[in-house]
């Protein structure tokens, strides 16, 4: 959720804009799929030869059976003993070929929608991700693009082949007998239009519920996993555990709602199978007698129809599908609309997203306990490199990059926050805030986990907007900026911000593409990673493995702050850097941040628990609940002022401090 990166692209076409607001989802993501319908075409004539293959097998193989019967000249079945062994080989063959056309169409659309949605989510409004769980967001960016591809590959080609061969077969059957013809368009007709549309009918009640379960089951497993350490110690972690039951109960009950329909449409294509034959038979049998029909093809017209429906067969699967298929466009399409502004983004029951600041990071997953005087969490875990060089006075200068003056906002940046409500969906996290971000000040919030500071943080950033209240950038409403402007001028630098599974240079350039080696290690000397970074194999250069697994939490969230400080913005907004470190370390890198980037010319707004190194903030903002024994109600400013001046008249701040002594001893 880092606003560190500024390359931001136009939307693109077709997603999120007023004019497809109101069209069917499903047609507004295969848009973005950007399908070669030329490819599609080719994938649907390649599994027509290959169905086309099975029925010129059955007919061929009939006709071979019954002309056999008769002992013939062994000569003249030689044509159709070589068409038998031609249609099964072909029959495979063309399969082949169909599945790497087919799949080739669904990949390349998939890759496609999913670059289209990160590109629309990157150029559009961040609240319309921010508000969105993590894991919810996961699935819509994974599970539900890979839904709308399959509409491809398990819905459009198979209805196309089906249609195709469905044809080629009544005709076929019609030039021996048309009576026969018309039974089996009527057979086909009934497999082909009364199953799906049963299948159809029960996908349209369960696939929605099955899209909720399953991204509530994603959702709750990764915050589940991410967050065990607290909900352990917090005792919450059996009622995430009642709560996956729950969702797994919910699913197995879609699954069984679905299966009832779905074994109702495979009998429907069943007894279409049988009628087709009896039919086949009960015409056939006559025109024999009457000599209008040779006997060898009566067997051609009965046993040909069991071939046939091979293609009917998979449209009810195909009906599922693209009901799946809507779904998941619907939720994706919501996402990128909201990312644009033209609609209200819906969660998965309906209502407007998520509440909580579970939506940006999981690693706090609910409000700490209070008790008695608004006490700040204290202490923190001991970083395993505790022994680490810590901050030297001597640290190399970092050269920094200018922004484009052209698309900056303002020379001078400031953002004031003025009587603001922050927090989620309409309903306040943090109330009463008033807030001036500029280059030269630094702000520290403290308060106990779960109490707002990252809401305020992102409401500040403009990533979210604001309950009540105005937050502006020079002037203007935030939210009426375009985004690029306010992520030239603002960095948000979230405490779960992704480290990327390429070399530490690389992720340090996701501040700032021109980043040299150089300047690279100095930004992680002076984050106190100097001696860490001699020891890497290969430097700058080294690669860190997916999502930073190969080091530890405070080498992490160093590596995030050393980001930050190469970022050109020249307002800093820091979440937690100190976290996962030990105290000592903690505070020298808090008080280094505070005046390297205070002296630098820039402005930086701390939210951490660590109290003691806040000697060197402007001012210090104490966040925590006027009523502790309602833990949902809005936190508020308690006190503000210097470090000195909260030690000297807040009774809760001097406790917190002192508790922090302890736990340093």
């Amino acid at each position: 959720m880092s606003a560190l990166d500024t390359s931001r692209d136009s939307p693109v076409r077709g997603a999120g804009t007023a004019d497809g607001a109101g069209a069917d989802p499903l047609w507004r993501a295969v848009r973005l799929l950007d399908v070669s319908w030329g490819r599609a075409a080719r994938a649907i004539g390649l599994g027509s030869l290959a169905l086309a293959s099975s029925v010129g097998l059955a007919a061929v193989a009939a006709w071979l059976i019954a002309r056999a019967s008769q002992m013939p000249p062994v000569l003249q079945l030689s044509v159709a003993t070589v068409a038998v062994r031609a249609f099964g080989i072909s029959r495979g063959v063309f399969r082949y070929l169909e599945r790497l056309a087919s799949h080739d169409v669904a990949l390349r659309g998939m890759a496609s929608l999913r670059a289209n949605v990160y590109t629309s989510l990157a150029s559009g409004r961040t609240a319309a991700v921010a508000g969105v769980r993590r894991g919810d967001l996961l699935a819509r960016v994974g599970a539900d693009v890979d839904s709308v591809g399959d509409v491809v590959v398990r819905a459009i080609i198979p209805a196309g082949v089906a249609l195709v061969v469905s044809a080629g077969s009544v005709i076929l059957v019609g030039v021996f007998l048309p009576s026969a013809g018309v039974a089996l368009f009527l057979c086909l007709l009934l497999a082909g239009v009364l199953g799906p549309w049963l299948s159809a009918r029960a996908a349209r009640r369960t696939e929605e519920r099955g899209a909720a379960a399953r991204a509530e089951m994603t959702s709750t497993v990764l915050e589940t996993l991410e967050g065990s350490g607290p909900l352990t110690v917090s005792g919450r972690l059996s009622q995430r555990m009642d709560a996956l039951r729950r969702t797994d109960r919910e699913l197995a009950a879609v699954t069984d709602s679905g299966a009832r329909t779905s074994g109702t449409a495979a009998a429907i294509n069943n007894a279409a199978i049988g009628l087709a034959v009896l039919a086949s038979l009960l015409l056939g049998i006559p025109a024999v007698a009457a000599g209008t029909l040779a006997p060898v093809e009566l067997a051609v017209i009965v046993l040909t129809p069991l071939a046939v429906f091979e293609a009917a067969g998979v449209l009810p699967a195909a009906a599922v599908q693209m009901h799946r298929s809507r779904q998941a466009a619907r939720r994706i399409m919501e996402l990128l609309d909201a990312a644009a502004g033209t609609e209200v983004l819906a969660g998965n029951d309906g209502t407007t997203g998520s509440t909580g600041s579970t939506a940006v990071s999981a690693t706090n997953p609910g409000p700490a306990d209070l008790s008695e005087a608004h006490r700040a969490t204290p202490g923190s875990t001991s970083d395993t490199h505790a022994g680490d060089t810590r901050l030297s006075e001597a640290h190399r200068a970092i050269p920094r990059a200018t922004s484009d003056t052209s698309e900056a906002v303002a020379p001078v940046p400031e953002v004031t926050v003025a009587g603001a409500s922050c927090g989620w969906n309409g309903r306040a996290a943090v109330t009463g805030i008033d807030l001036t971000v500029s280059p030269g000040r630094a702000v520290a919030i403290v308060g106990p986990s779960g109490v707002g500071k990252t809401t305020l943080l992102m409401t500040t950033a403009g990533l979210i907007p604001q309950v009540a209240g105005h937050v502006s950038l020079d002037g203007s409403p935030i939210s009426s900026l375009p985004p690029d402007d306010v992520a030239h001028q603002v960095v948000f630098v979230a405490e779960d911000g992704h480290v990327f599974d390429t070399t530490l240079l690389e992720n340090l350039r996701v501040a700032r593409g021109d980043v040299t080696p150089d300047e690279a290690e100095a930004a992680l000397i002076e984050v106190g990673l100097g001696e860490w970074l001699a020891g890497l194999p290969d430097g700058v250069g080294t690669t860190l493995g997916p999502d930073a697994t190969t080091i530890s939490g405070g080498e992490r969230r160093r590596l995030l702050v050393a980001r930050a400080l190469l970022a050109p913005a020249p307002l800093l907004l820091v979440d937690e850097p100190a976290e996962h470190l030990d105290p000592a370390t903690a505070d020298e890198l808090l008080t280094h941040l505070v005046e390297t980037t205070r002296t630098g010319g820039r402005g930086v707004v701390v939210a951490t628990h660590r109290l003691s190194a806040l000697a060197a903030a402007d001012e210090v903002l104490l966040l925590g609940r006027t009523d502790d024994a309602d833990p949902e109600s809005p936190a508020t400013v308690l006190a503000r002022g210097t470090h000195a001046e909260l030690i000297a008249r807040d009774e809760g701040y001097r406790w917190a401090l002192a508790q922090e002594a302890v736990a340093g001893r």
